[in-house]
């Protein structure tokens, strides 16, 4: 885990704290830097640090986002229970709502990920 060196891309987690990395192999995050950080261009919010379980992801794959599958023209590897990925705070969401919502890196995960979810609950599926 580290600290973005770049103060202009860091951005603050959920414990108001410098956002941690979230995973570097595979790489994730919306811009492709191992960080969970986001813009306006980002749609889908990808701000949340999951740990895949195969819960979750058979989940995801069933709602129309495959995250198992690799797509290798694109570099996706394709996602095995106990990688952690930057999910859409959207699909945390749903995954919560159906009781699969996977553990997550707190320290990893945006701030704007507290519009969508309380603290208190994120806390409960901290790995950490």
């Amino acid at each position: 885990m580290s600290i973005h060196p770049d103060p202009k891309i860091n951005r603050l987690n959920v414990l108001g704290k410098p956002m941690a990395s979230c995973c570097f192999d595979p790489i994730t995050g919306y811009f492709r830097n191992g960080f969970c950080h986001t813009a306006a261009t980002d749609l889908g919010q990808h701000t949340v640090c999951a740990q895949m379980s195969a819960e979750f992801l058979n989940f995801s794959q069933k709602i129309g986002n495959d995250l198992i599958t690799p797509v290798p023209e694109v570099g996706f590897p394709g996602l095995q229970p106990g990688d952690f990925w930057c999910i859409c705070v959207t699909r945390w969401v749903e995954a919560y709502q159906s009781e699969v919502a996977p553990r997550i890196k707190l320290d990893a995960c945006h701030q704007s990920v507290l519009s969508y979810v309380p603290l208190n609950i994120l806390m409960e599926y901290a790995v950490e």
